[in-house]
């Protein structure tokens, strides 16, 4: 299979292949998780000032007082390089094509040259966060297997993105074939591995505080 032939796969079955793995792999997670349900809590309800479901997802996604200083690269970087992809993945022009044809919706993009810049600035931000975990014994003793597939996973698609757009090391066509066939591997494994996060972040934070704030006690 010359390069074209792989280019043409990936855009076609490869891809196909890939988002029905996703989107079948994120409803069963879904469902599983929110099907698993709660005993009632018989307690009488304690009110607290700043108790709440929305309370805790908005203090929960600023960093904690004083834990900006003590651990700036797992918050500065890690909001770095979760913006940035955000950026890179809705508002640079060929992917909203990608989406428009996938789904109808479409939006302006950004200049190529602004998300050239959020691109380098996003692989080095994972960079750091990488060396960092490996450089602070706790970190490095905490993680498992699956945090360092789930960190090349994230990582490969941008940088093999970048890279082809930049033509480098390899061929165009075989490098966009190399970035189609990574994007593809990580909406593979996003539903079963920690990246599912994406969809149940902000859903676990609030049902986290509503629990608590039934107790009158602030997350």
């Amino acid at each position: 299979m010359d390069a074209l032939e792989l280019l043409t796969w990936a855009r076609g079955p490869g891809l196909n292949i890939a988002l029905g793995i996703f989107v079948l792999g994120v409803v069963w997670r879904l469902i599983e998780i929110y099907s698993l349900g709660r005993r009632t809590d018989l307690a009488p309800a304690r009110q607290h000032a700043g108790a709440s479901g929305l309370h805790t997802v908005l203090r929960r996604s600023v960093p904690p007082p004083g834990m900006l200083r003590s651990s700036p690269v797992s918050y500065i970087g890690g909001f770095v390089f979760h913006i940035g992809l955000a950026l890179i993945v809705f508002l640079f022009a060929p992917h909203i094509l990608l989406i428009r044809d996938l789904t109808g919706l479409s939006w302006p993009a950004l200049p190529s040259q602004f998300i050239d810049m959020v691109t380098v600035v996003t692989l080095v931000a994972m960079v750091v966060v990488l060396v960092d975990r490996i450089n602070k014994p706790a970190k490095r003793f905490l993680s498992t297997f699956g945090d360092w597939f789930t960190w090349a996973v994230t990582f490969l698609p941008v940088l093999t993105g970048w890279m082809a757009v930049q033509h480098l090391l390899l061929p165009y066509t075989l490098m966009l074939a190399l970035h189609i066939l990574s994007v593809e591997l990580l909406l593979v494994v996003l539903p079963f591995t920690k990246l599912i996060h994406a969809f149940t972040l902000f859903g676990s934070r609030w049902y986290a505080g509503r629990i608590n704030a039934h107790k009158g006690v602030p997350v």
